[in-house]
C-alpha cells in the first residue's frame, strides 16, 4: 500500500492540542490525517477556528489533511435547510483550504428511511456545491442513521444522482450493526468515496474492537476489491480501541500493517 493513502483519523485523541496529535501520526510514520470535525481543534464555523494554521500545523509535521470527519446534514430536520446548508458550505470550503480531498456528511438523524424524501433536495444543493470545488461528501456506516442500512442509503444515493455524493465504506461499523460488510459493498459499488478501517469480532454475543487485522474484518480483502474497483481515495485507520493499547504504542503498529497490504 502507498503510504501516502493511509490516513489516520484523529477522533480517539480530538480533545489533545493538534501539535501532539500530529506529532504522534508524524512518528506512527503517517503522512495523511483524517481530522475530526468538533472542537476544540476544529470547527466549520471559520470563525471558531484557524483553519489557516490547522493546514500550517499539519505541514510542519510533514502530513497534509486528507478528509473532514464533519457532521453537515445532521441536525437538517431540526435546524432547517439554510442552517444547515451554512454548515456544508463552510465545511467544503474549510475542505478546500486544508487541501482535503473529502468531508464526511450525516444524513439526517435516526435509522427511519421514511426521512429520505426530505433528504434529497438538501443533499442534492450540496452536491452541486461539492462538485464546483471538487470535495466528495460521504456518509459514513454508522449506526443512528440511514447511513448502517445499505438498502435505504443508497436510495438516497441514487435519488442524488451525483459522483461527489456517496459511502464513507466502513466495514466495521456494518459488521457492529451485524450488517454482512461485503454484500454491503456490493450494494455501495461504485458510489464509495472514502473509507475507514479498523477492526473487531463479536464473542459470545458481545461486540469488540481488536488491534487491525486480529478481528474478523478481512482488510486485505477491502483494499484488494477497492483497488481493482478503481478506487484512488485514502485509508483512514480509525484506532478506537477504549481501555486498550495507548494510541501512541497501537498506532505505528496499525500503520506497519496497512502499509503491508
Amino acid at each position: 500500500m502507498n503510504i501516502d493513502r493511509i490516513s489516520a483519523c484523529t477522533y480517539a485523541v480530538r480533545t489533545d492540542p493538534l501539535d501532539s496529535t500530529f506529532g504522534m501520526l508524524s512518528r506512527s510514520g503517517f503522512r495523511c490525517v483524517d481530522l475530526w470535525g468538533g472542537l476544540p481543534n476544529y470547527s466549520n464555523d471559520p470563525g471558531a477556528c484557524d483553519i489557516a494554521g490547522i493546514r500550517k500545523k499539519a505541514a510542519a509535521h510533514g502530513l497534509r489533511v486528507a478528509n473532514l470527519g464533519t457532521y453537515p446534514g445532521q441536525k437538517l430536520l431540526e435546524n432547517g435547510h439554510d442552517a444547515e446548508m451554512q454548515e456544508m458550505t463552510w465545511a467544503i470550503d474549510n475542505a478546500v483550504a486544508l487541501g482535503a480531498r473529502s468531508i464526511r456528511v450525516h444524513p439526517g438523524s435516526g435509522e427511519d428511511p421514511g426521512i429520505i424524501p426530505s433528504l434529497v433536495p438538501f443533499f442534492t444543493e450540496s452536491a452541486r456545491y461539492a462538485a464546483g470545488k471538487r470535495i466528495f461528501l460521504g456518509m459514513e456506516n454508522h449506526a443512528g442513521s440511514i447511513a448502517g442500512n445499505p438498502d435505504a442509503v443508497m436510495k438516497l444515493v441514487r435519488a442524488v444522482n451525483s459522483p461527489w455524493f456517496g459511502i464513507l465504506y466502513e466495514p466495521a461499523n456494518l459488521m457492529h450493526g451485524k450488517v454482512d460488510y461485503k454484500a454491503a459493498y456490493r450494494a455501495f459499488k461504485g458510489s464509495i468515496v472514502h473509507i475507514h478501517l479498523k477492526d473487531g469480532r463479536w464473542v459470545g454475543g458481545r461486540y469488540e474492537l481488536t488491534m487491525l487485522g486480529e478481528g474478523d474484518v478481512d482488510c486485505a480483502w477491502v483494499i484488494s476489491t477497492m483497488e481493482a474497483d478503481g478506487y484512488t481515495g485514502h485509508y483512514a485507520l480509525e484506532f478506537e480501541i477504549e481501555g486498550g493499547i495507548p494510541i501512541a504504542e497501537g498506532l505505528p503498529k496499525w500503520f506497519t500493517y496497512a502499509k503491508g497490504l
